[in-house]
Parts: C-alpha cells; sequence; structure tokens
C-alpha cells in the first residue's frame, strides 16, 4: 500500500510537470502557472526520485526573481485563460525592477525556499553535485532574505509584514475578516474563473474577491513601491506562518553556508536576523491567553486573537522553548485533536467562524501536516506526530490527492472528502517525502 501511494504522487507530479517551461503546475486548470512555495515543496518531492526536476523547479522560480530580491507568488510562464486575475490585470512591470524574463504578480509568499534548499542536500545521495547545485543558487535566496528585511520590516524588529492575503498562503482565512470591516472597496466587474473548476461553496465569495483586488489595485497605485503600501495599506499584518517559514529558511541557510564555507559575512548577517526574529516573534505574536502564537495587525496595532494552523508553525522553525512547546501543542490537542477531527484543520474547530470544506476556513492541508509533522519530532512529541502523520496519509488515502480536505472524521456513502484541485503537487510531494523518510 505505501510504495503503491508513492508510485501515484511520483506519477502526479512527472504529469504535473511542463518540461518546455521547466516548472510544475500545482494542478491542471485551477492553477496552471508557477507558484512560489509551491515549488519549494514540490522541489523537495522531486528530490526523492529526479533530483534534475528539482533543480529545474527552483532555477525556473527564481528566473522571475527581481532586482531587488523579491520572489513573486505566481510566475507567468505559459499563456492560459483558466486563471483570474492574470498577468494583465498584475502589471508587474509597473516596479522598475520587476523580472525582465518573466511577467509575475507583485506579491510574494511563505517563503519557504531556504528550507528546501536544505532539504535537498540532505535527501540526495551525491552531495558533492547538490552542493553544488546549491552553490550557484543560494546567493538569490540570501538576497531574498535580504529584502524582507530591508523593505518589509519599517520597525526594525525583525517581523515582515503582508500587504495582502494572498502573501500569506492562507488566503480565506476568517483571520481576515475583521480586516475586512475596516474598509470598503468598490465592487469590481470581474469573471471569476476558479468556480468553474471546483463547487463555488468551497471558494472565496464573490465579495471577498473585490476586497483581494481592491489591495493589489493600491499597491499598482503606488508601483509596487513598499514603503508606500506600508504607509497606506489597510491591510498590513505580520503572520506567524511567514514570519515562521522566513526563520526556518535563515536557519538552513546558515547551515549550508556553514558547509559550503567561505561566507562568514553572511551567516553574521543572518544570525544577526535570526537572534532578532526569535525574539519579537515571541514577544509580539505569543497571546497567553489563547496559548498560541497568532497574526499581528500592523495598521491597527494589536493581535488579531484566532487560532489556526498557521498558529503552530513556530514548531518546525524551532521558535519555542520547551515549555511554549509545551503551551503550544495543548493548545493544538484541545481545540484541533478531537477524536472526531483529523489533524490539523486549517482554523480552530471549537471557533463559530469554523468551516471545514471551505478553503483555508477550516479544511486540512497537506503542507501545514508536513511542517506540523516535524515540528512535533523534533519537540519529541512523537505520539501526536504519529498521529497527524497517519491522519494524513489516511485522508490521502481515502480521498486522493487533493488540495485540501474536510477535517470531520464523518461516513461519506459518496466518499466525498477531498476539495479543491485533484492530483495537487504538493500534496503528492509531500507525501512521497513522509513516507520515503519512514523508518
Amino acid at each position: 500500500m505505501k510504495q503503491a501511494i508513492i508510485e501515484q504522487a511520483k506519477s502526479i507530479l512527472n504529469s504535473n510537470f511542463k518540461k518546455e517551461q521547466g516548472f510544475t503546475i500545482p494542478c491542471e486548470g485551477l492553477y496552471p502557472f508557477q507558484w512560489n512555495w509551491d515549488s519549494g515543496f514540490i522541489a523537495i518531492g522531486f528530490a526523492h526520485f529526479d533530483i534534475e526536476k528539482a533543480k529545474q523547479e527552483v532555477i525556473t522560480l527564481l528566473k522571475g526573481q527581481w532586482g531587488n530580491g523579491f520572489i513573486p507568488h505566481i510566475l507567468f510562464h505559459n499563456d492560459s485563460d483558466t486563471y483570474f486575475p492574470g498577468p494583465e490585470f498584475h502589471q508587474s512591470k509597473l516596479h522598475h525592477l520587476a523580472s525582465q524574463q518573466v511577467n509575475t504578480t507583485g506579491m510574494t509568499q511563505p517563503p519557504v525556499l531556504g528550507f528546501a534548499l536544505k532539504e535537498l542536500y540532505e535527501i540526495v545521495d551525491d552531495k558533492q553535485d547538490i552542493l553544488h547545485f546549491i552553490s550557484s543558487q543560494i546567493d538569490k535566496v540570501f538576497e531574498n532574505h535580504k529584502y524582507f528585511y530591508n523593505n518589509r520590516d519599517p520597525k526594525n524588529e525583525g517581523l515582515v509584514y503582508i500587504y495582502h492575503n494572498w502573501e500569506s498562503g492562507t488566503d480565506n482565512s476568517p483571520i481576515w475578516d475583521d480586516i475586512w470591516e475596516t474598509f470598503t472597496p468598490p465592487q469590481y466587474d470581474f469573471e471569476r474563473r476558479d468556480t468553474t473548476h471546483v463547487d463555488s461553496s468551497q471558494r472565496p465569495t464573490n465579495r471577498e474577491y473585490d476586497y483581494y483586488l481592491y489591495l493589489i489595485e493600491l499597491a499598482k497605485q503606488h508601483h509596487y513601491n513598499d514603503k508606500k503600501i506600508a504607509e497606506t495599506s489597510p491591510f498590513l499584518v505580520q503572520d506567524p506562518l511567514f514570519n515562521a517559514m522566513l526563520i526556518k529558511s535563515n536557519e538552513a541557510l546558515i547551515d549550508l553556508y556553514t558547509i559550503i564555507g567561505d561566507n562568514t559575512s553572511k551567516i553574521d548577517t543572518l544570525s544577526k536576523w535570526q537572534k532578532k526574529s526569535k525574539t519579537n516573534f515571541n514577544s509580539k505574536l505569543f497571546n497567553k491567553e489563547l496559548g498560541a502564537y497568532v497574526h499581528y495587525d500592523l495598521r491597527n496595532e494589536k493581535q488579531i486573537p484566532f487560532v489556526s494552523s498557521s498558529s503552530f508553525a513556530a514548531l518546525y522553525a524551532n521558535i519555542p522553548n520547551p515549555e511554549q512547546a509545551k503551551t503550544l501543542v495543548n493548545t493544538m490537542m484541545t481545540k484541533f485533536g478531537n477524536d472526531d477531527q483529523y489533524l490539523c484543520a486549517s482554523f480552530d474547530p471549537t471557533h463559530d467562524r469554523f468551516n471545514p470544506r471551505k478553503y483555508w476556513r477550516g479544511p486540512v492541508w497537506i503542507n501545514l501536516n508536513w511542517m506540523l509533522y516535524y515540528g512535533l519530532k523534533h519537540y519529541n512529541f512523537n505520539d501526536i506526530a504519529k498521529r497527524l502523520k497517519e491522519d494524513t496519509v489516511a485522508l490521502v488515502t481515502k480521498y486522493g490527492f487533493y488540495e485540501y480536505f474536510d477535517s470531520r472524521k464523518l461516513e461519506r456513502p459518496d466518499e466525498k472528502g477531498g476539495y479543491g484541485g485533484n492530483n495537487f503537487s504538493w500534496s503528492a510531494a509531500l507525501i512521497i517525502d513522509i513516507l520515503t523518510k519512514e523508518k
């Protein structure tokens, strides 16, 4: 059974790989381009059986890097009419340092590329070859981190902001609901493409899209200038998932630069970022009452007091001390770990905003589970890690390699518990990783 699942996952990745352009789509139809954090996870999966595709994934992603180090969240290498909003809406070249090689968006996603490179190094047997590859790409990732600390940290506290919910990766989380109450965008005339592929009840509403498009329009008005966006955007958030991924990738770059050698200056810089980031992550984003890390609304200077799977990403980044980790895991199991729930729902199942079928408002996502699995193992919560892994594999085995899954353990005569895109690349890639590393 295990090997059959791995082989099916490999087949999905190979089918979604676009040989001519050298990247992997998340899935057919719904997501026809290259996505930033998807590619990091996809490279990890490919590293187990086709390292050349893993390398190509990284190289192609970095073709879209801007002159200031920024790596966009979508790269439009190819033409497609199955996705909105496309390159003609984003107009990335409004920024004078935007990529000249490929059209992109003007927003980013959680920075996973640093730790993805470290995973490639650990997975591949030929260390000399993979280290040669990493040496050719790592400075570009370092420049991306430098971009964040130079342009997205207005208070110089080691915590970077996102200006759009799409930058969080958790697009329509209930966490953003209260921010939407603080401004009123116009109603835009646009044609959704996602709902032609997926049941609209599982996706954000048209009105939510008005907010999304408005934030992009604001950024375009300022030619994607980060300083101007920080001054004017009604959405300005320090996200625990985003910042945890940056911290984890900092750690990975320090390790890789140490292995490569002769990079003392970069290691010192990364170490300074790391110390400041971890200190303020703990002091500013931890909510003692909830026993979890939460988002911080930088525009209105207050925490956003909701617990989500993002609240636990700090475990993967080695941020909490042992006592904090214990508190965090207790919160996870109390709110998310009931016997009638699969671990780990993307939003608090005890909250009235929880929706187990709707995108990031409650379903389980394989990429978050993958991070939490390794985070739990790092802190020696081995029994809970084992359950999370078993739940993750069970969902894929029962329903297929979907984008996200109903977090409730229900008897389903129609076996419909997987939602969004099917044959989803990061679900396949990370299942390969979890099962291949199994001991």
